[in-house]
């Protein structure tokens, strides 16, 4: 194999955590990634108030769920840089203090804040998302499993905790859509806290991973795996940015389609633990494709056209297959890599592509209702997502491994 340019390695460093115990850094782990999907979470529910006082169009309402994902993977990128220069550690703490500025941002008013606010929280969290895995291989390595799956189970019901608490928050304390968003502001200064031990004194890390060959990105088996993990989570975008919306239209208050949009997010953290244990025990996933596919195709067209009266169980299984699906992708990144160095290359490709790819799911939606004017046309979206996602997942579940 030729030889290529070598940068930081996130996951290999393993600087030492004198006086702190395992307990205490897995705790903190929880605490940071329960703060990584809340500022996403948190818009939709309160995106009819948002439009009716500001008189957003659907395809701003569109955008402003579509950038943030975007910024996952463009400012992920930047990841690397940051733990060249200050460590992994000091790396998550400061961008908890940015997610915690762009969550406040959000709260000063008007459009303009609303926007730049996102941006700031997205490009953090998209930051703490590439850094966090390899901390958990580097502190854990004979749990990285057992972490990953709690640090998925946490980060689902972050998400859940956005969807479902923002609305009753905002009329307990009596505050507008901004001072609602605001809030979210507070557990990640509360994360921040408690990460500020482990980023104190620590060596900043040595050694490299490679910079993705050329080779993989000619390989058709890694655009498969990218595309499965860009369209699982166009799904879930789309979910977090509409479903309250579209639940309001349909004639549900704005509460209980919060709530609905929560038991949905909280769902996902069971087959999130399971689809990955159970579909690693087998060289060929594609079973477990169809499973994890089916359940959201089924799950949120329901909720969009279906009848209320089954609201509940529509969500259980949205939140079920979306679950499976982010769990089968990350499996997916792991077992079609023949070797460490293959498993970091793929993984820093199909979260970047993908989440740029996955952007554009929220956006088009917007577009949809408001030319259609309801959510029939929207749910055909969301169906033909579905069977992409599925067709490209069944390709990237073949027992295989991408060449570099």
């Amino acid at each position: 194999m030729r030889t290529i340019e070598r940068e930081p390695d996130i996951a290999a460093a393993r600087p030492g955590r004198a006086g702190l115990h395992p307990v205490l850094i897995g705790l903190g782990l929880m605490l940071v990634a329960f703060n990584l999907r809340p500022a996403l979470s948190s818009v939709g529910p309160l995106l009819p108030g948002i439009r009716a006082e500001t008189g957003l169009s659907g395809a701003l309402a569109g955008a402003l769920v579509t950038v943030p994902v975007l910024c996952l993977g463009v400012f992920g990128r930047l990841a690397p840089v940051l733990v060249r220069r200050v460590g992994p550690d000091a790396g998550v703490l400061a961008a908890l203090l940015v997610l915690a500025l762009g969550l406040g941002v959000r709260g000063l008013g008007g459009l303009p804040s609303l926007f730049l606010g996102s941006v700031i929280a997205a490009a953090a969290i998209g930051i703490v998302g590439v850094i966090l895995p390899g901390i958990v291989k580097r502190d854990f390595p004979d749990r990285a499993g057992l972490m990953t799956g709690l640090y998925t189970a946490l980060l689902c019901l972050g998400a859940a905790a956005g969807a479902g608490f923002t609305v009753p928050a905002r009329h307990a304390l009596g505050l507008g859509w901004e001072g609602a968003l605001m809030l979210w502001a507070a557990p990640a200064l509360v994360a921040a806290a408690a990460w500020l031990p482990f980023a104190r004194g620590r060596d900043k890390p040595a050694g490299g991973a490679a910079r993705p060959s050329g080779a993989l990105w000619r390989d058709p088996l890694a655009w498969q795996v990218t595309a499965f993990m860009g369209l699982q989570s166009s799904l879930a975008y789309i979910v977090f940015g509409w479903l309250p919306a579209a639940l309001v239209d349909r004639g549900l208050d704005i509460v209980a389609a919060g709530l609905v949009a929560s038991v949905s997010a909280l769902a996902q953290g069971v087959l999130a633990l399971v689809v990955p244990t159970l579909a690693a025990r087998r060289p060929d996933q594609r079973p477990w494709v169809v499973l994890v596919v089916s359940l959201p195709l089924v799950g949120f067209i329901g909720l969009l056209v279906g009848p209320l009266a089954f609201a509940w169980g529509f969500a259980l299984l949205l939140g079920l297959g979306l679950g499976g699906c982010f769990g089968l992708a990350l499996t997916l990144i792991v077992l079609r890599a023949g070797d460490p160095r293959a498993a970091a290359e793929l993984s820093a490709m199909a979260q970047g592509v993908g989440y740029c790819g996955a952007a554009l799911g929220p956006f088009l939606v917007g577009i949809a209702h408001d030319w259609s004017g309801g959510w029939g046309l929207p749910a055909a979206l969301y169906a033909a997502v579905c069977l992409s996602a599925g067709s490209f997942g069944l390709l990237a579940a073949r027992n295989r491994t991408v060449r570099i």
